[in-house]
């Protein structure tokens, strides 16, 4: 019982901000209420049939996700891995690193948004002018060619940091007697990492993987700050489409809230097949 009356606080809050707010968007997702009036009507599968079958935004943006949540799964986790066992390796300055390539993380994903919006516009055209690398001057944000690579820029810059220090924290689990025995029997670092390093830390594996996925599939601030899903609509993600239903055109929040149910739905099944196959791959140090 004491437990309980611990956990009660922290329970209360996640009911009345997460809980009771997603019970209720399953529930106007079966309506057209505009989010203001109390008077709604109860339309049935109407409006997930019209974000499937009628709704060419919602279909490019859920597409435009998609391809930038391929890309940071690969990018994010293998950069990361990279740079952890690069530090790994090395007998002085870890903390140094470590605090390098962890400090973005810290920043504000829409503040960062920002400072690089600065960059692809003010700093990148005159370096090109000065240096003359004439492919740095583009329209790194204007054009549908290389925004989806800004994007993607941002995003690594922000987030890797974070996988990096996971991969840190498994990398020293690992038992040096395990790397020692390898080298002893003739195999390379290289050898070593792939046959004896990364079974053992496949769990950190599928925690990275995780939360790369659901992150990825939620973002919002970095495209938000960036290119406010232009130009046109060349970067909106599913998130953006979504907040622009409910609070720009027309106040849709029924039909907001079907896309919303839509995109859990998603995350879900993505979840539970990367969850499935990589817990089939996990080693028991």
């Amino acid at each position: 019982m004491s437990l309980l009356l611990f956990t009660a606080p922290a329970f209360i809050l996640y009911a009345i901000f997460l809980l009771i707010p997603t019970i209720g968007g399953m529930y106007y997702s079966f309506t057209d209420w505009n989010g203001l009036n109390q008077n709604y009507d109860f339309i049935g599968f109407a409006n997930f049939t019209e974000a499937l079958r009628e709704d060419p935004d919602f279909m490019n943006s859920l597409w435009f996700t998609l391809k930038y949540v391929l890309f940071m799964i690969v990018l994010q986790n293998g950069i990361a891995l990279l740079l952890a066992v690069l530090i790994e390796s090395r007998t002085k300055s870890k903390g140094f690193f470590r605090t390098i390539f962890f400090m973005p993380n810290m920043i504000s994903t829409i503040i960062s948004a920002f400072m690089w919006t600065f960059v692809f516009s003010q700093v990148l055209p005159q370096l090109a002018e000065r240096f003359a690398i004439t492919f740095l001057n583009q329209s790194w944000l204007g054009d549908p060619q290389y925004s989806f690579y800004s994007i993607l820029t941002v995003s690594l810059w922000n987030g890797v940091g974070y996988m990096m220090i996971i991969y840190l924290a498994a990398l020293q689990g690992v038992p040096q007697s395990l790397k020692e025995a390898a080298i002893i029997d003739g195999a390379s670092p290289l050898q070593t990492l792939r046959s004896v390093v990364l079974p053992m830390i496949t769990h950190a594996v599928t925690i990275c993987f995780f939360l790369t996925l659901n992150g990825a599939f939620k973002v919002f601030e970095v495209v938000y700050g960036l290119t406010g899903g232009g130009p046109g609509r060349a970067t909106q993600v599913i998130t953006m489409n979504i907040y622009e239903e409910a609070f720009s055109n027309n106040f849709r929040y029924g039909y907001a809230s079907a896309k919303s149910v839509i995109l859990f739905v998603i995350v879900l099944i993505f979840t539970l097949i990367q969850i499935t196959v990589m817990k089939k791959r996990e080693v028991e140090a």
